[in-house]
């Protein structure tokens, strides 16, 4: 059971509850028929909600505290995980970890913003907010993926890159500027998962791909709701309108050739069974990179500027 409820989700945890008291007391009472029923009806109210979400209802699921962050797909998708810290200027960033792992008996850097669960924890991974050292040392672990032949997956979680005076100071423009020109040369596949949040600069820095995942509900824009709210109304307010006129979801930017793969979600979001939407991500990973296996450096990065070159193109 998710610690957090949403509020649209309210009317199913009730329910939920409701059952699990039930079950309690199921060994004084005869309630085998009535508890059949409830969760008949859960299951009902569950395919009905999560069907007909909205996109900030959505944006609020991406943001789920208790939703799967990267070391959780890390844990449970992969095996033999090593981390590799700093980017051999500066520091070591925390909001990027990575390092090379096991996936399906093959070798694979993966990379990926890292939020944290509590006030301690968020504080040590900046909220997942890199600093120009992260975006570097995601660089450098991408670089030694290439050294070695071996693909990267990058996964993609942050309300975007840190926009402190020190970040700016320490060159936070250019070293996503950097990530975004060198990716585009990566002579190994490269396949970029949004997981929850994507947003800006901050997501771009290692979103580019051969491939573009997005989980069901994740966002993925160059700005947040509130940020566009405040920008045109003047007012936090109105993010529930700016979500819609944003188009960020999964299905809006899947049907503007944006992302390549919708990786459906356990009922009811991630956060509701961590171990079943590690399972269905690790299944799609597996499949695109079976798919990306036979083809040439030359043909990778061809097509990877033509794919990211293409975008925003329109005809009148």
């Amino acid at each position: 059971m998710a610690k957090t409820v949403l509020d649209f989700e309210r009317p199913i945890v009730e329910l939920e509850q409701k059952i699990m008291e039930m079950r309690r007391v199921i060994d004084d009472l005869e309630l085998t028929d009535e508890i059949d029923a409830l969760e008949r009806r859960v299951d009902d109210l569950r395919a009905s909600v999560y069907s007909n979400l909205t996109r900030w209802q959505k944006v609020q699921l991406a943001r789920h505290p208790d939703r799967p962050y990267t070391l959780d797909y890390i844990r449970l998708m992969t095996s033999d995980f090593i981390e590799l810290h700093g980017d051999r200027r500066y520091g070591d960033d925390h909001a990027i970890v990575g390092g090379f792992a096991t996936l399906d008996e093959r070798s694979v850097m993966i990379i990926g913003h890292q939020k944290g669960r509590d006030t301690k924890s968020n504080l040590f991974r900046n909220f997942g907010m890199a600093n120009p050292e992260g975006y570097r040392k995601a660089l450098r672990l991408m670089q030694l993926a290439a050294k070695f032949g071996r693909p990267v997956i990058t996964l993609v979680d942050t309300p975007g890159a840190y926009p402190g005076l020190e970040a700016e100071e320490r060159g936070q423009a250019e070293a996503i500027a950097r990530n975004l020109f060198e990716m585009t040369r990566l002579p190994v596949p490269i396949i970029v998962a949004i997981i929850g949040e994507g947003a800006s600069g901050g997501a771009l820095g290692i979103g580019v791909g051969d491939r573009i995942l997005m989980l069901e509900n994740t966002w993925y824009n160059v700005i947040s709701p509130e940020s566009c709210s405040s920008i045109l109304w003047r007012s936090w307010e109105y993010k529930e309108q700016a979500a819609e006129a944003l188009r960020l979801t999964a299905p809006d930017l899947k049907s503007q050739g944006i992302v390549d793969r919708i990786v459906e979600e356990p009922l009811g979001g991630a956060h509701r069974n961590h171990a079943e939407a590690a399972h269905m991500l690790k299944h799609a990973l597996i499949d695109e990179l079976k798919q990306l296996r036979s083809a040439r450096p030359e043909q990778l990065q061809r097509n990877r500027i033509k794919k990211f070159g293409q975008m925003g193109e329109f005809s009148s």
